[in-house]
């Protein structure tokens, strides 16, 4: 294994000295792996942190894992984390056109809703909602960890298909500090720097970075996103350690279309603020006993601002104006216990408060009018989960957990899986598991024309897979495939009811079934060279459309679910020399979906083309830094390379070809 590699599994995980003293020895024996891998790629042998809330070697785990480094991220000038995640195995991005723009996550079929996001252990999704990825970028990134299936048990709401979790850069060796500007297509500008290092018992990592754009409109359709992260982790001894992070995000996007994709008006706009803050310490009592603390803050604003332009400007609505803060704050205890040599033991309780506080005004057509919306609530969980290695070759993980919650009362899941190594280079791996999603603010307390049902029940679902991983050559092939099955019941729905009904809008009535297949083949067959290909099929069905009626219903019985693509695939190859850079190509291809056709009424379902985009990245060195003189590195970056028109969503066409380049500067001291 690889120096680098050796790092990452050294200091790439916080609970790593406590696991290590814990843990059988087996467990966190180094794998053969894949030695440089390609991007999105982890050796069987590479610590994983999000899958079991421990450090344990990818071998032992579960459930389907994919890991995405943030240096390679920079190195093809991807600058935001939903085009770092874009058509990984099991997972379907979407969004309406421009940077900036909102976004909508699927993973293994499940609703956008359905994937709880982290950030160094924050949540950032709005409680029982969707997280929006349009405005997180990728500065000062370590990795991404992607979890495809259920992980209710040690995460509680939202990780009904999948968890991502983002960690912070962490500081390593002596000082070091770069700087890049880069600029290209529709007025694209992105500027940044940051600086990361340790000291004995310090370490840290800054950065702030800056990225804008015209957006693809010819008016109204400029994109500026702010984002400042920082990472400081203090380890006084070998038994103790604590980190702070904090990362903060501005954003502003203005929007010239209405839901129909129609180009209306000329100043509309949304503004976004979000900050998370974490904090985590860590205490090993003795050989067999850690606890840990994490104090978590996730907290958004909101915005829109679209004052009158003419008396053309949007249909029935002349002006709007509308702010929301969001907030999430939790206290999380755990502890972790080695029992005998083969048998790790995490339990824990999470408080979290969760508020949330809106108003609005607009000017229509029938007159000016005013809404405002505040609710509270608080969520209890305890969570139990066992590791346990009976032989080398074999790992089982257990868990369990009971969230009571203000709003929808007593609620509890469970996991269970099963990883096998009968051969060295041979993992089998199965799961079973529930999970859960409470229901969002909105959908249990609005009020006014939307009302509201405090009686809702969380989502749930009951979701199995199977899979196989194989490598070859020792290590430098790698074939992995997944078969994995999701049922989603009690799905909350809105109802359009008559002018002054009492009734409530939201109901637990939908049903739907996911199924599908996820195959991986990696491979690097020589040392500059890596290649791999992904292909996922998915297939979707309504079960029970509730109250939906007609075949343009957003549900409908036997139908597929909106915006999921039954075949997608990806391709990326990877040449990288040594001390000379490197260049990536990926191609990627979406294949035919349903989506609602918002331009007419009623509304329409209509299938969306398939479609194939390729990207390029580049890096070279043009001076190779010493202690006298820093790093010179020249980017490019090309997006949609052939120039292709295609659309995520129906009447949003995305983005054009798109050149970036640039220059990053870098020096030690």
């Amino acid at each position: 294994m690889l120096n680098t590699e050796r790092a990452i599994i050294r200091r790439g995980a916080t609970t790593l000295a406590f696991v290590a003293a814990l843990a059988p020895a087996s467990a966190l024996t180094p794998e053969p792996a894949l030695a440089q891998e390609p991007q999105d790629t982890v050796a069987l042998g590479e610590l994983v942190v999000t899958a079991t809330r421990v450090a344990v070697p990818l071998a032992t785990v579960p459930a389907a894992v994919t890991v995405v480094r943030g240096e390679e991220l920079r190195a093809r000038g991807v600058a935001h984390v939903l085009d770092a995640i874009r058509a990984l195995p099991g997972i379907s991005v979407v969004q309406s056109g421009s940077h900036g723009a909102t976004t909508s996550l699927f993973v293994r079929g499940g609703e956008s809703d359905y994937v709880q996001v982290l950030v160094d252990g924050v949540p950032i999704n709005e409680p029982g909602g969707r997280a929006d990825l349009a405005n997180l970028s990728t500065a000062n990134i370590e990795r991404i960890e992607v979890v495809r299936g259920p992980a209710s048990v040690l995460y509680g709401s939202d990780a009904v298909s999948g968890v991502i979790q983002i960690f912070t850069k962490e500081g390593r060796g002596r000082t070091r500090a770069n700087a890049t500007v880069r600029g290209g297509s529709r007025g694209t500008l992105e500027y940044g720097a940051d600086i990361s290092g340790a000291a004995g018992p310090a370490s840290y990592s800054f950065s702030a970075s800056r990225f804008r754009t015209d957006g693809i409109y010819d008016f109204n359709n400029e994109y500026r996103n702010d984002a400042l992260s920082g990472r400081i982790r203090f380890e006084p001894d070998a038994r103790t350690d604590a980190t702070l992070t904090v990362r903060y995000g501005s954003g502003e996007f203005h929007y010239p279309t209405d839901s129909g994709g129609n180009v209306v008006d000329r100043n509309a706009y949304q503004l976004e603020d979000r900050l998370t803050l974490g904090f985590e310490a860590a205490r090993r009592l003795t050989d067999r006993l850690e606890l840990r603390l994490l104090l978590s803050l996730s907290d958004l604003e909101a915005g829109t601002r679209d004052a009158q332009d003419d008396e053309t400007d949007t249909s029935g609505t002349y002006a709007y104006f509308a702010d929301s803060d969001t907030r999430r704050r939790a206290v999380d205890l755990r502890a972790n216990y080695g029992l005998g040599t083969s048998v790790v033991l995490t339990a824990g309780v999470e408080l979290e408060d969760q508020q949330t506080e809106s108003s609005s005004e607009y000017e229509s057509e029938w007159g000016p009018g005013s809404d405002s919306f505040g609710a509270e609530r608080t969520n209890r969980g305890v969570y139990a989960q066992a590791l346990v290695q009976p032989i080398p070759a074999l790992a089982l993980t257990l868990g369990a957990r009971v969230d009571d919650n203000d709003a929808f009362g007593t609620f509890g899941t469970y996991r269970a899986g099963v990883a096998y190594r009968p051969a060295q280079e041979t993992k089998l791996r199965a799961g079973v598991g529930t999970a859960f999603k409470e229901p969002t603010f909105f959908e249990n307390f609005a009020t006014g024309l939307v009302r509201g049902n405090p009686d809702l029940r969380p989502e749930r679902s009951l979701s199995w897979e199977v899979g196989l991983e194989q490598s070859f050559a020792r290590g430098r092939f790698l074939v992995a495939a997944t078969y994995f099955d999701q049922r989603f019941r009690d799905m909350i729905q809105y109802r359009s009811l008559p002018f002054g009904s009492t009734e409530p809008n939201y109901e637990n009535v939908v049903e739907a079934n996911a199924r599908g297949a996820e195959l991986e083949l990696r491979a690097m067959p020589t040392a500059d060279l890596m290649a791999s290909l992904s292909y996922t099929y998915l297939d979707t069905e309504a079960v029970d459309a509730g109250y939906a009626t007609g075949p343009d219903a957003e549900y409908v019985e036997g139908r597929p679910l909106l915006r999921r693509p039954t075949h997608s695939a990806r391709l990326d190859l990877r040449y990288a020399p040594a001390d000379r850079g490197a260049i990536d190509l990926s191609i990627r291809y979406v294949g035919e979906r349903d989506d609602l056709d918002f331009a007419v009424f009623p509304t329409r379902r209509i299938a969306l083309p398939a479609y194939t985009v390729a990207d390029v990245g580049a890096e070279l060195a043009l001076v190779r830094g010493d202690s006298r003189r820093p790093d010179v590195t020249a980017l490019l970056r090309v997006e949609n390379l052939f120039d292709r028109e295609y659309e995520e969503i129906v009447h949003f066409p995305a983005r054009g070809r798109t050149i970036v380049a640039g220059v990053r500067v870098g020096a030690g001291f």
